[in-house]
Formats: C-alpha cells, structure tokens, sequence
C-alpha cells in the first residue's frame, strides 16, 4: 500500500481522457465515443504542460484514457515525454486494429509503466457484444501476450453490469491464464452510454464482493475495484471476523500490497475528488470521469490550484457533506460511498450510495437527520 498520502494536498490518480475518439462503440462507454477526434482537444503543447503539473504534484499514477490514445498521433511522443520527467504513465487503449504488436514496443521504448486493456467476457460472443466490434476479444488477448513478451506489465480492466455478472466465474478463470498484475473492476455508473437497467443491485454487489475477496486469496494478480469503495467496508468486516475466526491459532489472508511494477496500491479512503482527479480531453477538471460536474479548466486555472481549492473538491473531501446512511456510517472516512453513482441515480453528490446493503452502527432514529 502507498505511504499515507494527504489528499488535500495532492491526489493519487490523476486520470487524462486524451481524446474521445474511438473505433469501438462499448454499451457501457461513459464518454460516448465517437469515430473522429475534437478540434478541441488538448493539443501537444497543452498536454506537455499539464505532465508538468502531474510531476509537480507527484501524484504516483497517471493514466492516459479515451476514447482510444492511440487515435492521438503525438501519444508516443507524450509518453516519452512523461518518462522522461518522472512520471509514470499506465495507457488504456483500444482493441482494435491501432493495437498493434509494432506500437505496444514502441510504447515501451518510449517509457511506458503499464498497458491496461478491458476483459468484459470469458469468450468473443461476450465481450465483443459488449464492445460492439467483432474481433475485439482476440485483439485484447493478442495485446496481453504481445505485451508480455516484451515485459511490458499488464493490467485489465472489467466493467461489472447486468450483461456479463452471470460470466464472472469465467472471467476470472481466464484471467488467471493471463500473466496479469492488476485486476481493476469497475462497477457501473448509469451515464454516457450506460443505463440504470444495466446495474446490479446492492445485494449483487455483495455477491460480487465476495467472488473478488475470495479470488484474492490465490491469485498472483492484485485486485482493485472502481466506483465501488463500500467493497473497503466489505473486505474490513470480513479480515475481522476471520481474525476473530482465527482466535490467534492460524494465519489470516492477507491482501496484496502492490503490485511488480511499482504502482502502488491505493491509500485507504480515496474517492472522487479525494485523491482522485479527471481531466476532460478539453481541459475540464472533474471529481472522476464518471462525475460529471466540472471544478474548472486547465486551460485557465492549474491542476493544483483546481484540486487543492476549488469549492467541489473541497466539499467532496470533507465527510460531513454526505447525506443519509453514509453520513452516519462507522466506514465513511474508509468508504463515503460513490459520489459519482449517487450523483447519476438521485442528482446529489452527497446522497447515500444507492448500491450498499449495510445498515451502519451509527444509523440516526429521527428521520430528518438521518437525511439531512
């Protein structure tokens, strides 16, 4: 786990969609990708200058997303550029005919940290359904061996939805056949091109919960989850009744720590605008990718200043804003639920996170506080 990091002072993630240009056309996409690439985007310039802030802000992950990077023709050029300052870049491509074996070695001569590529299915009928280009499975189990012979680390990410829950078992299957070092589960929230029907319940998410806890405990991988921070609340109670179990007799699991690259594991209690930072392909700053209000523009503000004191991030970091059980919940500094999700599902940031079944010790008798 990274060292104990303020996250008022900096944020652990920054994330840059590069572009909303993209050949896929996934159900779930949060940004409505589109074929052709914006006049407005961050041009070369813009881009170099906001890695300058990265750097000066140390934040240790800095993902580059879309869209599809690769529709950008300088991403190489940025990439190296980044390495070159210190900063470690993780880029999330596409799989489709731009993922090539040819640009995933370029990638790593230009300094590449890790490549992450999206698994949302055991088998082609799955994912490319989900993705909605046929040959988009093969292209992405071609990148993680293209990848790997290289020595390139690979990380994976899966969206959890109605359409694959029933396939986990074989996800994880599969991806205990892949040389992999993080498995990233993303858990929807209803906006782009994802809607509420595609949502689990609370009660599924439990389920799901349980399945990523106990893969844990035997795969080499680690394992994260994305809009899912009550999966914290889950993992906490359940080392406590095992140690409790345990009685002091025999081991208990315990969890990764990091992973064989060097990107560390998240600081306990990250959550949108709270360690956590996006930035739009046209320079607006936003809590996460999957929360749509924006903080400012890179453009006319710095990343700092739009981090450390604009009222949203400030609000979003401090607990006492939330509203309903997550206000009152004994896990709300190690939690405090999904802004993004609460926000998608009701229109408040700081309502309840409608996906979490636990009742907390701390639940408020009088109704009006309870949602205040």
């Amino acid at each position: 786990m990274e060292p104990r990091i303020n996250f008022d002072d900096r944020p652990f993630i920054v994330i840059w969609e590069t572009t909303q240009a993209c050949d896929l056309a996934c159900v779930h996409c949060r940004a409505c990708a589109q074929p052709l690439r914006s006049a407005l985007e961050l041009d070369t310039e813009e881009a170099k200058r906001l890695i300058d802030e990265v750097r000066t802000l140390a934040a240790p992950v800095f993902v580059l997303t879309g869209g599809d990077p690769l529709k950008r023709p300088d991403i190489f050029e940025l990439v190296e550029y980044a390495a070159a300052q210190g900063v470690r870049i993780s880029l999330t491509p596409s799989a489709t005919p731009l993922l090539t074996q040819e640009a995933i070695r370029r990638m790593k001569q230009c300094g590449l940290a890790r490549l992450a590529l999206s698994l949302d299915g055991p088998s082609a009928d799955v994912h490319d359904a989900f993705r909605r280009v046929t040959g988009s499975f093969k292209r992405t189990l071609d990148a993680v061996r293209w990848a790997r012979e290289i020595a390139v680390p690979v990380q994976m990410n899966t969206t959890i939805t109605r359409h694959n829950l029933e396939h986990l078992d074989s996800i994880i299957a599969l991806l205990e056949r892949l040389d992999i070092v993080l498995w990233s589960v993303f858990f929807l929230v209803p906006i782009g091109r994802g809607s509420a029907i595609d949502l689990i319940s609370a009660e599924e998410f439990e389920g799901v919960f349980e399945k990523l806890y106990e893969t844990s405990r035997r795969v080499s991988f680690d394992i994260k989850s994305t809009e899912a921070q009550h999966y914290r609340r889950f993992l906490i109670q359940r080392r406590t009744q095992e140690k409790r179990n345990a009685n002091g007799n025999s081991p208990i699991a315990l969890l990764p720590h990091g992973t064989s690259d060097g990107i560390g594991r998240a600081p306990r209690g990250i959550n949108d605008g709270k360690g956590f930072v996006f930035i739009s392909h046209v320079g607006e700053v936003f809590p996460s990718g999957f929360l749509p209000v924006s903080a400012g523009n890179i453009r006319k503000h710095s990343l700092t200043e739009l981090y450390r004191h604009s009222p949203l991030f400030l609000r979003l970091r401090d607990s006492s804003q939330l509203k309903g059980k997550c206000r009152v919940c004994e896990f709300r500094e190690v939690c405090g639920g999904s802004r993004a999700r609460a926000y998608a599902l009701t229109g408040d940031m700081f309502a309840e996170e409608p996906c979490c079944v636990w009742k907390p010790a701390g639940r408020a008798q009088n109704a009006s506080e309870y949602s205040a």
